[in-house]
């Protein structure tokens, strides 16, 4: 249900002037999906929409499917908090920057390697689930390219 409402959303901002919630909301509910402003602002972080200036002046959301630059930003947060990386067997144990480790694990998940089922983030350490034992190397690799 939620993909399709995601999708419907997506699909509403395209073919209209969005400028605010309330007015997601309202498209929404009239086409069968029963949602509060409060799920709307949670579909609107999960999608990463963003606002836009119009030609007329106004602002309205838009959905952009260049995800280069969130890479990028992804990127600069495991360069800034990572420390080294090991494996116990299908396990990813990721060392951090005191504090740093939710960051990490975050910019982690928000990267949707195929690979990692889930992150546990400490203070310094997280433990990321990997699939299998084969593709923790993987995802060490991608990592160590993203980090340079």
């Amino acid at each position: 249900m939620k993909k399709k409402r995601h999708n419907k959303l997506i699909e509403i901002i395209q073919n209209n002037v969005i400028e605010t919630q309330e007015q997601i909301a309202d498209m929404l509910n009239a086409e069968g999906f029963k949602v509060t402003q409060a799920t709307v602002s949670r579909d609107i972080r999960e999608l990463r929409l963003t606002k836009r200036a119009t030609p007329d002046g106004r602002h309205k959301y838009v959905f952009v499917q260049d995800s280069a630059g969130m890479t990028d930003k992804y990127a600069d947060v495991l360069r800034a908090g990572f420390i080294s990386m090991d494996s116990a067997q299908n396990i990813l144990v990721i060392r951090t920057v005191s504090g740093m480790a939710m960051a990490v694990a975050a910019a982690i998940d928000a990267l949707e390697f195929e690979e990692v089922v889930g992150c546990i983030a400490g203070d310094d350490t997280i433990m990321a689930a990997i699939r299998t034992n084969d593709d923790v190397q993987n995802v060490m690799r991608a990592l160590n390219e993203m980090i340079g």
